[in-house]
């Protein structure tokens, strides 16, 4: 049976609402309104997206669905307590703040998370994407569940204790390796060499996740607990970075811990 259209209302101009409002768009849905308190960001991206613009927060039309607050995670209170509207389902799209956050937003509160790295300048294939769900009603939840099948093929309903040890753990796999890779551009930069050299590692490190469990694939001089080796690596950082050392050593010794038990 095809998912009846939502109309929805998208609160944000980042990164989130230009993938989301897209996705929303290819899946059947209805923009009716993207608010942004930035006006010329947000004029923007509602005429990418085809839809109206206002700054005004309490301009959410009659016919609304879903109103959806994709904006960053320390504003998503302020932006909630600016628009009241009871019998609406609102959401927010984070994975660490409780729908509890919202306040008295509406009397349908829900969270609507796609779990997944986003850049305005990178295309993201969102039919892949986890979207995790979360609903202060089942009937709120249905809503939701329904959006987010429409954008989609990977949808999930987890509770907001779920939702933050989902989050604790993206951080681990996205946000820290990605910061290994600055570091690791800025060994090879500061030695008159560029960060391409790694590129096919990088990739084939990513692709074998597919393949296998990440403590499985484990290599490196720590997984064989090669101290020779990590020695002449630390006597190298000495000189580059002492507090490269120190994350070096960290990084290291829990990797021998995992694999001695």
């Amino acid at each position: 049976m095809p998912l009846e259209p939502k109309n929805v209302v998208l609160i944000g101009a980042g990164h989130v609402a230009f993938h989301l409002g897209k996705a929303l768009k290819r899946g059947g849905n209805k923009l009716l309104l993207l608010i942004n308190r930035d006006q010329k960001r947000g004029e923007r991206l509602a005429f990418e997206l085809g839809c109206k613009f206002s700054t005004d927060f309490k301009a959410i039309p009659d016919e609304t669905d879903i109103v959806i607050i994709a904006v960053k995670d320390d504003a998503i209170s302020e932006v909630a307590s600016k628009i009241f509207c009871p019998g609406k389902v609102v959401a927010h799209t984070s994975g660490s703040v409780p729908m509890s956050a919202l306040g008295d937003a509406s009397d349908r509160l829900g969270v609507f998370y796609p779990l997944q790295t986003m850049h305005r300048g990178s295309e993201v294939n969102m039919k892949e994407v986890p979207f995790c769900i979360e609903g202060s009603s089942n009937w709120n939840e249905g809503m939701l569940l329904e959006l987010a099948h429409s954008v989609s093929d990977n949808v999930q309903v987890l509770n907001s204790e779920q939702r933050r040890i989902t989050h604790i753990a993206a951080v681990f796999a996205c946000n820290f390796t990605n910061h290994f890779y600055a570091l690791a551009d800025e060994i090879l930069q500061k030695n008159g060499m560029d960060l391409d050299i790694l590129r096919p590692l990088i990739r084939k490190t990513a692709n074998n996740i597919n393949n296998g469990h990440p403590k499985e694939l484990q290599t490196g001089p720590a997984k064989r607990n090669d101290t020779k080796v990590m020695q002449e690596h630390l006597d190298m950082l000495e000189s580059i970075s002492p507090e490269l050392k120190k994350l070096y050593e960290d990084v290291s010794e829990s990797i021998i811990k995992m694999h001695q038990k």
